[in-house]
């Protein structure tokens, strides 16, 4: 078993250094809704560094004797960044934090609102990264790979930190599902199925790209004759020679209105349309994370994910965007240092080292 990671771009790899530190790299969360400015709960805008969400709802709760049961929050952030995000809690708890002070945390902001933050009641985030040792040469490529990347945007692969700090964990979520564990813990368990629902998808979303790569390569009988030995055969393959975005889509795929909503299965007679929606970034085609309840791919799309189906019953499964496009994105080179710097926004569960993975054509991990 392999964890796989494809390229789309196939450029040759750039070298640079990406330290996951409070300086070099910044996350802001966009939070879902506007906050009302009334109601019972307390909105905190929070920044943080080097703590996880957990540790710094942990202090508050310990230091401020708040029930870490009742603050809210839409998404887990990196400890090793400087992170934004809001929490929420009952405003009972406000007089509290009159006396708040601690060193890793600072409240910049406070506000009200009608319902508690739950989990992904967020748009997205904001990032900036610096990236170092960057020669002139390389920055001049970085540009023309993210004008690229603006242009036709990101597989949404899981990043690294999916995958735990050796980057098994997925295997130890195979051996769950196979009952050969004896992991009690039910939130461990969670963790490691997690990494193995993530390890399906990336392996899935490779297997597409590599797809998408032999249709621009090849065409007619030579491209049928490729696929053939991919160990696909497509009765119509008109429609994929047709379409210029290099993320190929397929009758059968399960699409999501993007960048968030409801989901629909791309058909014989929507594919055409569903081409141009997906150009035009108001639909997105979508992986499977399998488990329970979770819609299937059919016709042609599901002759590739079929290879990527594990029978998960101990969670429930979902649709995933194969594909993600970043906004925002703003570049600066500073030569006398070699640090390039970005300043980008994805859609909530997207990875901004998936990004630069992207950019350097290689794992940064």
């Amino acid at each position: 078993m392999k964890l796989e990671r494809e390229y789309f771009l196939n450029h040759s790899p750039i070298d640079f250094v990406f330290a996951q530190n409070s300086k070099d790299f910044t996350v802001s969360e966009v939070p879902l809704y506007e906050f009302t400015g009334e109601g019972e709960h307390l909105v905190l805008q929070v920044r943080k560094r080097n703590l996880t969400t957990w540790e710094m709802i942990n202090i508050i709760s310990k230091e401020y004797n708040i029930n870490s049961r009742d603050i809210g929050y839409a998404g887990l952030k990196d400890r090793n960044a400087m992170t934004i995000q809001y929490i929420s809690l009952p405003k009972k708890y406000e007089e509290n934090l009159k006396d708040f002070d601690e060193q890793n945390i600072k409240i910049l902001s406070q506000t009200y609102h009608k319902n508690k933050i739950k989990i992904g009641h967020l748009k997205g985030n904001k990032f900036f990264v610096r990236l170092k040792k960057v020669t002139p040469t390389d920055a001049t490529r970085i540009k023309s790979i993210v004008k690229q990347l603006k242009k036709s945007g990101i597989p949404n692969f899981f990043g690294y930190q999916r995958f735990g700090n050796e980057g098994d964990n997925f295997l130890i979520g195979k051996e769950i599902l196979d009952g050969k564990s004896k992991i009690r813990d039910r939130n461990k368990k969670r963790l490691f199925v997690n990494a193995y629902q993530s390890y399906l998808f990336n392996n899935w979303l490779s297997q597409r790209i590599r797809v998408s790569r032999v249709i621009d390569s090849f065409k007619d009988e030579q491209l049928k004759e490729a696929l053939k030995v991919a160990g696909l055969e497509f009765d119509d393959i008109e429609y994929l020679q047709k379409q210029e975005h290099p993320f190929k889509l397929f009758k059968g795929d399960v699409m999501l209105h993007y960048p968030f909503g409801r989901a629909f299965t791309s058909s014989e007679e929507t594919i055409e349309e569903d081409i141009q929606r997906f150009s035009s970034r108001d639909i997105s085609p979508s992986g499977l994370l399998p488990g329970k309840r979770a819609m299937r791919s059919t016709e042609d799309a599901e002759k590739i994910e079929s290879g990527f189906v594990e029978d998960v019953k101990t969670q429930d499964g979902e649709r995933r965007y194969a594909w993600v496009f970043p906004e925002e994105i703003e570049v600066k080179y500073r030569e006398s240092d070699f640090w390039f710097e970005l300043n980008f926004y994805l859609p909530k569960g997207s990875y901004a080292t998936t990004m630069l993975e992207e950019i350097a054509g290689k794992s940064i991990r």
